[in-house]
């Protein structure tokens, strides 16, 4: 598990990435609450232990001796309030009191470690909605902005609770879209569209150097989530700081599906990755590609290479996953909650639909982090009357897609039977996919406190491939991890040296103790990696695509902007 689990800010938002796709209802929240309940009632021994020591605790409050105070990275009570003024300090100690207490019947329950981890989040659903700083009269620095504004602050977060109520499914919205345009601000680095099917557009980038690389790379994003993730605003773009070294970059972007692509499976989108390749390799007149795999895009990607190693075909040379967990048996905030009742749950209710909504299933996040990415939001959007955070990664956190519900389906069975981790269990266009017969290079990132994919997760790719294998942790979250551009304030990342005889350390903990870190970013150290597995340089192409495959449209071309 990650070491620690970073405070949450406009860089890390809810993002969906290479989680089970799968949905936690009310109802299923509803029955863990009631086990819990159901267990303390029948152990009153236990219940009434805790509330005569929470009842000691609030005797403490009240003579002001208490020194109960929020855990690290709380940011409800950071302002000074909280703490200089008694009658203030009170209130948030005895919320806190009744917190840990109301929270401590899980802990003092029998639960097996799956249902106490539901009962957890059940309980902390209503431990954290009860919070004294969501509401106004319980808020000082909402009333002191009130009354320093003459209401004009209430004014305002009325307004925008009307908003979020017609257009956001009455959660508090966590960016304001306003300032960002696709192709406008941000997905800018020059490009052209040069391949497009039913599944997938293919963008090629324009050199922005005299010479270039030989060998291109491939990127594969998640399919629940645009391609652009790695061409943000200039200055902060993967693309664009790839492009400048030097590399012939290539992007998949998915087409946004509805319920007439209900059926787009494993199969389908696996084909379509050995299709992008195939042309990146042909535009480029060479005879292998290197290939970038994104969160659930690097599911794809082990799945692509699964296929190639059993059918003998050698066409990628080399492959960089990116946050992206093969292993699916690594604990994870999902996982912890998921049941194969609410995974069948979850597979019937996309198959209905014909897709699974990213929407929806952004919001199911988000409520797993109630503090973060709701209440938060609920303050300060609405108590305080601000205007929601303007950062083009949120933009493109809340610029959604559907996932088919066949390819939903596939990677429920991924996620439930761990069918990467065991040779032969999966079958992909009709090969069986053993990764340890994958033999390319490889690069891995990791994010030491992803709490989608965990970082040890992330690192167990490593020991499934059966090639040469690096690691580095990132010191941030699943997006960040990405997103680390040179210059980043207090980035950093961790390497191990290599021992003779051994290309990897065996374990993640091994690895771990070996790691030395280094400040800054880690793109330049993969950049160096990629280059030594890039071919010769040469002059840069004066046109993009071929005589085959003329340029169609203007990057970041037509399927991006599919709603």
């Amino acid at each position: 598990m990650p070491e620690s689990e970073a405070p949450v800010s406009p860089t890390d938002p809810p993002v969906l990435g290479a989680n089970p796709f799968v949905g936690l209802t009310a109802g299923q929240t509803a029955r863990s609450l009631e086990a819990v309940l159901r267990r303390a009632a029948s152990q009153p021994r236990a219940a009434l232990s805790g509330a005569a020591g929470a009842a000691a605790q609030l005797v403490e409050v009240a003579r002001g001796h208490s020194d109960v105070a929020p855990e690290r990275g709380d940011r409800r009570f950071a302002d000074p309030v909280w703490t200089r003024s008694p009658v203030w300090h009170r209130v948030m100690q005895t919320y806190l009191v009744g917190r840990r207490a109301v929270l401590g019947l899980a802990d003092e329950a029998d639960l097996d470690p799956k249902s106490r981890a539901r009962a957890t989040f059940a309980l902390s659903l209503l431990t954290e909605a009860a919070s004294p700083t969501n509401t106004l009269l319980g808020n000082p620095v909402a009333m002191a902005k009130a009354w320093q504004t003459r209401g004009q602050s209430l004014a305002a977060g009325a307004r925008h609770l009307w908003h979020d109520v017609r257009t956001n499914g009455a959660m508090p919205s966590m960016v304001d879209t306003r300032p960002f345009e696709v192709g406008g601000n941000i997905a800018v680095t020059p490009g052209q569209v040069v391949h497009r099917t039913d599944v997938f557009e293919l963008i090629q980038y324009a050199p922005s150097t005299g010479e270039v690389y030989e060998r291109p790379l491939v990127m594969i994003p998640p399919q629940i989530n645009k391609y652009y993730i790695t061409d943000l605003a200039p200055g902060r773009s993967l693309v664009e700081y790839a492009v400048a070294a030097g590399v012939p970059y290539f992007a998949v972007s998915w087409r946004n599906a509805t319920p007439a692509q209900r059926d787009w499976n494993l199969d389908t989108y696996v084909a379509a990755c050995k299709e992008a390749t195939e042309v990146a390799c042909a535009i480029t007149g060479i005879e292998t590609a290197n290939v970038l795999g994104i969160c659930a895009g690097g599911v794809t990607t082990g799945c692509l290479l699964g296929h190639l190693a059993a059918s003998g075909n050698q066409i990628v040379n080399s492959v960089t996953f990116m946050v992206a967990g093969l292993d699916t048996s690594e604990p994870s905030t999902v996982s912890e909650l998921a049941s194969r009742r609410a995974v069948e749950a979850a597979r019937n209710r996309s198959r209905r639909a014909g897709v699974l909504e990213g929407h929806d299933l952004g919001r199911v996040f988000a409520w797993l982090r109630p503090n973060d990415l709701v209440w938060n939001y609920w303050v300060s959007n609405y108590l305080l009357g601000e205007n929601p955070p303007a950062f083009d990664i949120l933009y493109w956190n809340a610029d959604t897609t559907r996932l088919p519900a066949g390819l939903h389906s596939d990677f429920l069975d991924i996620f439930v039977d761990n069918a990467l981790a065991v040779p032969g269990k999966l079958e992909v266009l009709g090969t069986p996919i053993d990764l340890s017969a994958v033999t390319c290079d490889a690069y891995a990132v990791g994010g030491l406190t992803d709490h989608i994919i965990p970082w040890t997760s992330a690192y167990r790719t490593t020991e499934l491939l059966g090639g040469r294998s690096e690691f580095v942790l990132a010191s941030s979250g699943h997006i960040q991890a990405i997103l680390s551009p040179p210059g980043s304030a207090k980035a950093s990342y961790w390497t191990a040296p290599s021992r003779r005889g051994r290309t990897r350390p065996a374990t993640a903990s091994e690895w771990r103790e070996r790691a030395v870190q280094s400040e800054g970013s880690w793109w330049d150290h993969w950049l160096a990696w990629l280059g030594r597995r890039s071919g010769a340089k040469r002059p840069a192409p004066a046109a993009l695509g071929d005589e085959a495959r003329p340029p169609l449209e203007s990057a970041p071309g037509r399927y991006v902007h599919l709603r």
